[in-house]
């Protein structure tokens, strides 16, 4: 999953509190920030295709999950706000009950244009990551390769997804990985591959190996030399500060999204290395095979998808 998972009680220690969400916040949840207002404000010029306003969404739904992998210790719960727009599907994640109940009824014929000025955060990334998706789907046009999940279990299938994620990590000068939203999977294949990692989490918690997960990412920033990030650093204000100290040190991030998956590879060569695109239905919906959408990395084309 793409989100900072929930831990599931009993399996789970009890989480500190979470850290305060940033100063842009509000009642309505995070601010999205800098980077969703630039692509925003490209859609809304007709960089991508038709105008938003001329668009209406059909279908809001939620998905919420909760998963506990054999042989693991530790189990999560997530939830994911969709919107549905002709063929494609936009997705943010959300905390578990943070939306209100009347959010879906509140989009369901609405035009893209209004939904990206919704005072929701998570509304405004899934509105135009479905605009996006409808636009510019994932494809060889847009510079993506098609990466097969094989059929199989939650778990397997989520290894295979780490495996293709952390293979967009240049191969040449990453000693230590800076890991936002923390994915088991993915730590697993960092150790596989002998890379040291540093696992931050605003829930805060311990890994599957026990190792603390720091709930301040921006404080190791420094101490790495690449990042890894879970796409709902979009939907939650927490993305522009990562992509201003890449930008400023050149140092690879990498972006693992079911959250704005259509979104994030706007941002390649504008800090940007490398995505791993998940659109909906997410590994963790389907035991069948499913595809990743990978942007950049070790053998891609930077920035062919702005």
């Amino acid at each position: 999953m793409s989100a900072p998972a929930v831990p599931i009680a009993p399996a789970v220690p009890a989480a500190p509190p979470a850290l305060t969400v940033p100063p842009a916040a509000t009642s309505a949840g995070p601010a999205a920030g800098p980077a969703l207002d630039l692509i925003t404000g490209r859609a809304r010029t007709g960089a991508y295709g038709p105008d938003p306003a001329s668009l209406r969404i059909a279908l809001a739904f939620t998905t919420a999950q909760a998963v506990r992998h054999a042989g693991r210790a530790r189990g999560y719960r997530n939830e994911v706000l969709s919107l549905r727009l002709g063929a494609a599907v936009g997705s943010c994640a959300v905390e578990p009950g943070e939306l209100p109940a009347d959010t879906l009824t509140g989009c369901v014929g609405a035009t893209v244009d209004e939904l990206l000025d919704h005072p929701r955060a998570a509304v405004r990334v899934a509105a135009l990551d479905a605009y996006l998706g409808h636009c510019r789907p994932h494809g060889p046009a847009e510079g993506a390769r098609p990466v097969p999940l094989p059929a199989g279990s939650s778990l397997a299938k989520s290894r295979a997804r780490a495996a293709a994620v952390v293979g967009l990590l240049p191969l040449a000068g990453v000693r230590r990985v800076l890991v936002v939203g923390v994915v088991n999977s993915l730590l697993e294949q960092l150790r596989s591959r002998g890379i040291e990692y540093i696992p931050c989490d605003l829930k805060g918690g311990a890994t599957e190996w026990d190792e603390p997960v720091r709930t301040d990412a921006l404080a190791h920033l420094d101490a790495c030399d690449a990042v890894l990030a879970s796409g709902m650093t979009l939907g939650n204000g927490s993305l522009d500060p990562l992509l201003a100290h890449a930008r400023a040190t050149g140092k690879p991030l990498v972006l693992f999204a079911q959250t704005g998956s259509a979104v994030l590879p706007r941002l390649l060569g504008d800090g940007v290395t490398a995505v791993s695109a998940e659109p909906y239905p997410f590994f963790w919906l389907d035991g069948g095979p499913t595809v990743l959408h990978l942007y950049g990395g070790r053998s891609g084309r930077g920035g062919a998808a702005r």
